[in-house]
């Protein structure tokens, strides 16, 4: 509607918050308005002096020394009014700049701190966009709007006072159409505000869509899909074009529909006028500046009708912003949280139960982890195995505290992991993911992220230490060489190894591990199983394990079923306690036993 909620009103005053650091020159900016606009309107007075200087009684007294000086005075007010609309949008639109890179540094900062289950329930796609089009919608309110509005309010004010001193009956006559205008605007108003936000919900799904079939080439690729992709991003193209399009006929229709009001209404004001200067009320001077303000009043309300549109737009993507800064993680340092001091690596997990969700539509979520006690020692590599949805990874996930158990406790060296900061946990975690994650820098860059600080002779050595070392020289630019994004430049198995070496450089005491089901050539597989051996060798570990030289040289073995722990113990006795383990022993490694004999290196099925 017209009036802006209280919940608007709370957003715009954390908005007006963002400018706060540069308040000075926003204000300076505002006071260069003000007095550009009122310049303005000094030079539309102007025109009385100008024309009465020609037609007026005193035209035959000293009319061309009269209409040279108002010449000039009128061509200095302009001048000026220019000049202090230059200073003021210049730096309005700097702030407006600063603005937009605090708010998305804001968003950016914000987004590391959510916990990963913010992610798992978000697209990709969504993010980029509320990061990058809504941030420009807010800075468009904050600086171009409220300046411009200012600036349309002085005129507003200023224009009736000279048109009520001109002539109170033409000044009637002027604001029978502001009523009309007003709902107007108000109808469309709440009609573009509703339509601005499904456009930007839906310019998200299609960058959203955009950004995975990119990252997902190669799957869109294998299995023909490019027509299938084509026709869903076309469907996806056309719902945001229906929707733009109906934005667009309701803010274009605007325009002409208070250009037909204000211009009906002049020609009634010429009438009018001039029937009041044929009976000498009237000098045609004070007519042509009536017109020309009424110009200035209709456009200030055509303005601030248009501005009301933008306004909603703005309040809408600054609704999706907030709502994003207003997520709350559900992972975060407890207000008592002590520094973890170096760990030995003894992990326990005690009676440990876990769902994902609050609730489900059934009462109680599911839940993926029951009741599960286990006791790591100090140096210990345990495999995890169970079949697909057992709940191994979240099992894994625990251990960074990615999320919090419902239930139980998970402890290393004694301590709590909730009552410990994320940092200096994570700090002595290392993570090698079944999926190498690589950044689109260098492969020098990619290894540096395990520890920032690390010297050049420190970077080799763990490249050595992964058998990485050999074929990063290899690659044209050696260290320097661009991976490309997401490292899709190198192999399954240089990633691998890139990922290893980046946790050796870490040099974490607790190792999770989650091994790549993806089969390699039997010469990577070799190369990444000895850089794996290295990495494990005096580090507790913890490994979900698809090889079978990986179980059988795990010091206990850890079987998971539906969420429950069924077996644990070594190799040898799992498999004569002949139970879940040795079915999946049969199962899953059969047709590695059968490579290995015949000498194929050791490939996951």
């Amino acid at each position: 509607g017209t009036a802006l909620s209280q919940a608007d009103g709370v957003r715009l005053s954390r908005l007006f918050k963002l400018v706060r650091p540069y308040r000075v020159r926003w204000i300076f900016g505002l006071i260069g308005v003000v007095i550009g606009s009122l310049l303005s309107l000094a030079g539309a007075k102007m025109w009385t002096y100008l024309v009465n200087a020609i037609s007026g009684p005193e035209a035959a007294i000293n009319g061309l020394s009269a209409l040279n000086f108002y010449t000039l005075l009128t061509i200095g007010v302009f001048v000026a009014s220019s000049f202090f609309s230059f200073v003021s949008g210049y730096l309005l639109s700097v702030v407006g700049l600063q603005v937009t890179v605090d708010l998305r540094m804001l968003i950016y900062r914000h987004l590391q701190r959510l916990s990963l289950a913010f992610f798992t329930e978000r697209r990709t796609g969504e993010l980029v966009s509320r990061v990058m089009s809504d941030t420009m919608a807010v800075r468009n309110v904050l600086t171009g709007e409220v300046s411009a509005l200012l600036g349309q309010v002085v005129i507003f004010v200023g224009a009736l006072v000279m048109i009520i001193t001109i002539n109170w009956q033409l000044m009637l006559l002027m604001l029978l159409i502001v009523p009309v205008v007003s709902v107007v605007s108000t109808f469309l108003g709440r009609a573009i505000r509703r339509l601005s936000k499904d456009v930007t919900d839906e310019y998200a799904l299609l960058s959203t869509h955009l950004e995975e079939t990119v990252s997902g080439i190669r799957v869109v690729r294998s299995f023909v899909r490019e027509a299938y992709e084509i026709a869903r991003f076309r469907s996806r193209l056309v719902s945001l074009l229906t929707l733009a399009v109906k934005r667009i006929y309701l803010q274009i229709l605007f325009g002409p529909l208070m250009s037909a009001f204000f211009f009906t209404s002049t020609i009634v004001i010429v009438w009018f006028g001039g029937r009041q200067v044929l009976a000498g009320k009237l000098t045609v001077g004070d007519l042509v500046t009536f017109i020309f303000v009424t110009g200035q009043l209709g456009g200030s309300i055509r303005f601030v009708g248009g501005m009301w549109t933008r306004l909603q737009e703005a309040l809408g993507s600054s609704q999706r912003l907030f709502e994003l800064l207003d997520v709350k993680s559900d992972v975060t340092d407890a207000p008592d949280a002590r520094v973890l001091p170096p760990i030995e690596g003894r992990l326990c997990f005690d009676r440990v139960s876990f769902a994902y969700g609050k609730t489900a539509a059934e009462g109680e979520p599911k839940r993926v982890l029951q009741d599960i006690s286990i006791e790591i020692q100090p140096g210990e590599v345990l495999a995890v195995v169970g079949p697909s949805g057992a709940g191994k990874t979240t099992l894994f996930n625990l251990v960074p505290r990615f999320y919090d158990p419902i239930e139980g406790a998970v402890l290393l060296d004694g301590h709590d992991l909730r009552g410990v900061k994320l940092d200096s946990l994570r700090e002595q975690i290392g993570v090698v993911p079944q999926e190498a994650h690589l950044f689109g820098g260098t492969i020098r860059e990619n290894l540096r992220y395990g520890r920032l600080d690390a010297t050049e002779e420190e970077v080799i050595e763990a490249a050595r230490a992964a058998n990485a070392h050999d074929f990063i020289l290899a690659s044209p630019q050696g260290y320097d060489t661009v991976v490309g994004e997401r490292g899709m430049r190198l192999s399954g198995g240089q990633r691998q190894r890139l990922a290893i070496a980046r946790a050796v450089l870490k040099n974490p005491r607790l190792l999770l591990l989650d091994e790549a089901t993806s089969a390699l050539d039997s010469e990577s597989e070799r190369l990444v199983q000895e850089a794996l051996d290295r990495l494990m060798k005096g580090r507790t570990t913890l490994v979900i394990a698809h090889r079978l030289s990986t179980v059988k040289n795990a010091d206990r073995i850890a079987v998971l079923d539906e969420g429950k722990l069924v077996e644990l113990g070594k190799h040898d006795e799992l498999l004569a306690n002949d139970g879940l383990y040795a079915r999946l022993y049969r199962q899953q490694f059969r047709e590695e036993l059968v490579e290995i004999s015949s000498g194929q290196g050791e490939n996951t099925p």
